[in-house]
């Protein structure tokens, strides 16, 4: 019984990592709560059904800590398969043995699994009372924790069940008004409708299947028509956008003697979108090599550039602050058509392990990786650019998968998202096929083109209903020239941002407090409980 309802755990978290790229499926996800679920609600669950007749099952301490396993199953199964390349990095560029790499790779996996343990644990409490109300309970407990799995700690929001659904066009649509996090409810909501069909009988069944069945057919209607419609890639004004790919392998930026190459590279490949009629040029994360402020000759090449070309550039660079204290940001810059700057943005949300390493004391077996890696300062400000009288924004890396930030860009006025980074470090894994998705999703919940330049790829460019109107290939070197535009009007997620989301948690807690006030207010006579 236990090694069957621990295999069905680790399957739905097998199918979880399997809904996402560059291995699996956006189908795979709605199936893939399913067998945790029926663990859930057959084992533990709500409703224990004898002659055609209901009995409220009440849980005992060893079902919760067996529903807290189940949990940790399913996100070892869920992580384990959409972060493995983690430890590739880690030993690639972090100077690990492999084995460190495993364990550091490890305890990120674990501590993330803490997030479906909180689900199960939840759902385990709460599923003597549901009923009915499960079909909305049950994706609003996920949904609360994919928002906590966004902030505790700093936040790791990478590959939330949302995501999966990025090239399902019609479906996603409902970003625009509920986020990521909405279609994330959506998902489970049909994970749960599917188990109810095995689980559930007579009028309930049909009630509960139906709703589910018809909420989807709503969704996609929508979607098709707001696709069909597609209003907004005929409002604002166009502007021209040149991407620039360079393709420079991470070893390389080290090497002094090749510092020039690297530049004229993106010199070269700039001016020759600039005369396919490119206003804006987008550079990778980390495109300079050199800091750009710090050195003279080279941010002077890149001004006459913006001057010759008559063009705005936009690229990464590091930014060194000595007053009042020492500080080391990984920043933007924008340099305008006359060569002067145009303003700066530091990146708020660093990434664990490769801009900063957390709980070095915890991790003192990985002395390598935590002196390798350099101690970035987190920027304070989501401070945007203006070109050509319009404001644009851009998330450095991964910080674009925190819709958060990107609402407060477009809080700030941003017509246009754009995102730069390099992914080098991931290699040819599923890391920058998951990080492109997660990107296209900003343009769709904030109604934005979104352009994205990654050093290796994946570059390209994403109207605002999810399209990808350009794309490159991994590992070449490439330029991407199109025309997107300023855009102003905000959608419903642009206004209330994730209100949905704290809406959701808030229905969790509410739900916990309701059953801890009933507990305490009446003791259970009896106790029933199934077996397998």
């Amino acid at each position: 019984m236990y090694i069957r309802d621990g295999s069905l755990a680790l399957l739905s978290g097998v199918l979880l990592s399997l809904s996402f790229p560059k291995f699996g499926h956006s189908v795979i996800a709605w199936v893939s709560l399913a067998p945790l679920l029926l663990v859930l609600s057959g084992r533990l669950g709500s409703i224990e059904r004898l002659s055609g007749k209901s009995q409220t099952v009440i849980l005992n301490s060893p079902d919760m800590g067996w529903a807290c396993a189940l949990g940790l199953l399913t996100g070892f199964g869920y992580f384990t398969g959409t972060l493995y390349w983690i430890t590739g990095v880690m030993v690639t560029y972090g100077g690990l043995d492999l084995w460190q790499g495993i364990v550091v790779n490890g305890l990120l996996v674990v501590g993330l699994s803490v997030f479906p343990l909180l689900f199960t644990l939840t759902v385990a409490l709460l599923s003597s009372r549901l009923g009915w109300l499960r079909l909305i309970v049950i994706p609003s407990v996920w949904v609360a924790t994919e928002l906590g799995r966004t902030y505790v700690l700093g936040g790791f929001p990478w590959a939330l069940m949302g995501y999966s659904q990025v090239n399902v066009l019609p479906v996603v649509q409902i970003a625009s008004v509920v986020g990521v996090y909405g279609v994330s409810w959506l998902v489970v909501m049909i994970n749960v409708a599917l188990v109810d069909c095995v689980l559930v009988r007579g009028r309930e069944r049909v009630i509960n299947v139906g709703c589910a069945a018809l909420t989807l057919v709503l969704v996609v209607v929508w979607g098709s028509w707001r696709l069909s419609d597609n209003k907004l890639t005929r409002d604002g004004t166009s502007i021209r956008i040149g991407i620039v790919q360079g393709n420079i392998a991470q070893k390389d930026k080290r090497i002094l003697g090749l510092r020039q190459s690297i530049l004229e590279t993106y010199l070269t490949a700039s001016r020759k979108v600039a005369a396919e009629g490119a206003r804006l040029i987008v550079w990778p994360e980390s495109a300079t090599p050199f800091v750009f402020e710090e050195n003279v000759a080279g941010s002077e090449m890149v001004r006459k550039l913006a001057i010759e070309a008559n063009v705005h550039v936009l690229f990464g660079s590091e930014e060194v602050k000595n007053e009042p204290t020492f500080q080391y940001f990984n920043a933007a810059f924008l340099v305008n058509q006359n060569g002067r700057s145009g303003g700066v943005y530091r990146k708020m949300h660093l990434v664990p392990f490769g801009e900063y390493v957390p709980f070095r004391q915890v991790l003192f077996f990985a002395d390598k990786l935590v002196a390798s890696v350099s101690d970035f300062s987190a920027g304070t400000t989501p401070s945007t650019f203006v070109v050509d009288g319009h404001r644009i924004s851009t998330a450095i890396c991964y910080e674009v998968v925190y819709p958060a930030l990107i609402h407060q860009f477009i809080g700030e006025g941003s017509e246009l998202i754009t995102t730069i980074t390099n992914d080098a470090w991931f290699g040819r894994s599923s890391a920058p096929h998951q990080h492109f998705a997660q990107a296209a999703m900003r343009a769709v919940e904030q109604g934005r083109y979104l352009v994205r330049s990654a050093n290796t790829g994946i570059s390209g460019i994403v109207d605002p209903y999810g399209r990808v109107l350009a794309r490159t290939e991994l590992f070449t070197r490439d330029t991407v020239v199109g025309d997107v535009r300023w855009l102003q009007g905000k959608t419903i997620y642009g206004r209330t941002g994730d209100l949905f989301a704290y809406l959701c948690s808030l229905f969790s807690i509410a739900g916990l407090l309701v059953l801890g006030t009933m507990r305490l207010s009446r003791k259970p006579s009896s106790v029933h409980r199934r077996t397998l």
